[in-house]
């Protein structure tokens, strides 16, 4: 207690003591003059501040806005590149399917004329075996000659290497043709059978892989040391801005073209004709319309009512006739130039008989699965038949093979030398090769042949 009191008389000194005047004054100052004189002062205080953080919230507010826009086209810039190696990487697989077709083609057509070069080609026995044969013919049975015949037959089979090659599949096929007498074994059907499954397979294999491995080697070098301007900034941005021009002028078309384009769908869709050289004006007129667009594919992908399958047709029908009739007047037209070079003349009509070929054989090839899409979409199609331009194709093959003999006759005559058979021969070859691809001769054309006959001194072949 002692120790409290002493305590408190310690701190008394230290309380301000007030007077009666200092209270009075004191009482007099309400709390709301208090909250006034403190905001003066504030008041006075914040334009200095205020100031400042106004202007780094402009500051922080703009940035904030440039960097979003900034975003934005950085977005559709990554949009763009993203469609645009989508469409790179279908060219590639197209690129690829087509290199992969004419690979396959042209593997069947080596594959093909080995073929027919070696099919008289036979598979020599060995001379033992033979005399063996020949000496216990004699002595036994008609069963056992057989027998043995078909153990040779495995052994040669057993010879073979473990893919059998086509040369050797035509080997074997055709050895009973050079065997004795007696009837060959069941055996080279067989083998026949397994060439006939195995013998492509190997080869198209490796010489693709070999083939896809040389290219994208290529490519690789190609793309190290080839362009090196794909890595400048400056390209990078001008193939952005270019593409970005590209697909704005499509936006465009999609937004100014589409009653046109409405107004050609409902045209293509209730299209119906008579023949076929109407598609052929009208494929034209669809042409003109459509030619006002950037990029028809890329704008007409944006109207689910376009009818592309149709259109297409169309366009593929008019296509191939309008090939095959220039073809064909070409050929009608063609006459023979009598100061021209044998040589020359007989190459020139032998390319022309080779075109008409072509065409004729690639429309046959697909007239089936063409005509039943063309009488769905109301196309005509009978000028793909043998009554149609097909058969104006096939006439006039024989007015070329016509013009052939009779510049071979000439020449024969010319040179009075009856004796020159490759010459004769090669007239008659090419005189058979149009009339089996012709079906028959006219009369002009029998007389030429004719006259080309009364050359041969041995006549006919035997």
């Amino acid at each position: 207690m002692k120790h409290a009191g002493l305590s408190r008389n310690k701190l008394q000194p230290l309380q301000p003591s007030l007077t009666d005047q200092d209270r009075k004054i004191k009482l007099s100052i309400s709390p709301a003059s208090l909250i006034t004189r403190e905001t003066e002062m504030l008041e006075e205080i914040m334009p200095m501040d205020g100031g400042i953080v106004r202007k780094e919230l402009e500051a922080s507010q703009a940035r904030i806005t440039f960097l979003e826009k900034e975003n934005l086209e950085l977005r559709q810039e990554v949009a763009r590149l993203r469609a645009q190696v989508t469409t790179l990487k279908a060219h590639d697989v197209e690129r690829k399917s087509m290199l992969w077709k004419k690979l396959q083609s042209s593997t069947d057509a080596k594959i093909t004329d080995r073929s027919q070069h070696k099919q008289t080609f036979a598979v020599e026995k060995p001379e033992p075996n033979l005399a063996l044969e020949e000496k216990k013919g004699a002595r036994e049975d008609l069963i056992k000659p057989a027998a043995h015949k078909e153990r040779q037959a495995k052994s040669v089979k057993l010879a073979l290497p473990g893919p059998i090659p086509e040369s050797n599949g035509n080997r074997l096929l055709h050895a009973p043709a050079a065997a004795p007498p007696p009837p060959p074994p069941p055996l080279p059907s067989k083998l026949l059978g397994r060439s006939k499954t195995l013998r492509r397979a190997p080869e198209v294999v490796e010489f693709y892989r070999a083939l896809m491995k040389r290219d994208a080697q290529k490519e690789n070098r190609a793309g190290s040391t080839g362009h090196p301007p794909i890595l400048s900034p400056k390209n990078m941005i001008g193939e952005i801005e270019n593409r970005s021009t590209y697909l704005l002028n499509i936006k465009s078309d999609v937004e100014t073209h589409g009653e046109l384009v409405s107004f050609l769908s409902r045209e293509v869709q209730d299209a119906a004709f008579a023949d076929i050289s109407e598609v052929e004006l009208f494929v034209k007129w669809l042409d003109g319309q459509l030619s006002c667009l950037v990029d028809e594919r890329a704008v007409l992908k944006h109207f689910p009512q376009w009818p592309e399958r149709k259109a297409d047709a169309l366009r593929e029908a008019a296509c191939s006739y309008r090939e095959m009739k220039n073809l064909e007047s070409e050929v009608s037209s063609y006459k023979d130039n009598p100061k021209q070079q044998l040589t020359e003349s007989l190459r020139k009509m032998q390319a022309l008989q080779d075109r008409l070929e072509k065409s004729t054989n690639n429309i046959e090839r697909v007239r089936e699965g063409m005509s039943k899409k063309y009488r769905e979409l109301h196309i005509p199609w009978a000028w793909m038949l043998d009554t149609g331009v097909i058969g104006q194709l096939k006439f006039s093959s024989v007015a070329l093979a016509r013009q052939y003999m009779k510049r071979i006759a000439k020449e024969l005559e010319s040179i009075g030398s009856v004796q020159d058979d490759d010459l004769l021969i090669q007239g008659v070859r090419f005189a058979y090769r149009v009339h089996q691809f012709a079906g028959g001769f006219d009369a002009d054309t029998l007389l030429a042949f004719e006259e080309l006959r009364r050359f041969s001194t041995t006549g006919p072949t035997q």
